[in-house]
């Protein structure tokens, strides 16, 4: 199915947030996601389905000064 990712038109197989979480290459790392401009908690990534032309936004933290 197409979503967006951070912007970007993708092709993907994964079906929930979590898996398209594995699916992108974040594997373990701490990441902070949204669906359609809405906040989602890690541990409702599982239950949480995509469906074509859902909005994705995946933010990894950074530390700086």
């Amino acid at each position: 199915m197409q979503i967006s990712v951070n912007g970007l038109t993708r092709e993907v197989e994964a079906q929930t947030l979590a898996l398209l979480i594995e699916e992108l290459g974040y594997g373990t790392q701490t990441v902070a996601t949204a669906l359609n401009h809405e906040f989602v908690r890690s541990k409702d990534r599982s239950d949480t389905k995509l469906r074509e032309g859902d909005a994705v936004e995946i933010l990894t933290p950074r530390q700086g000064g």
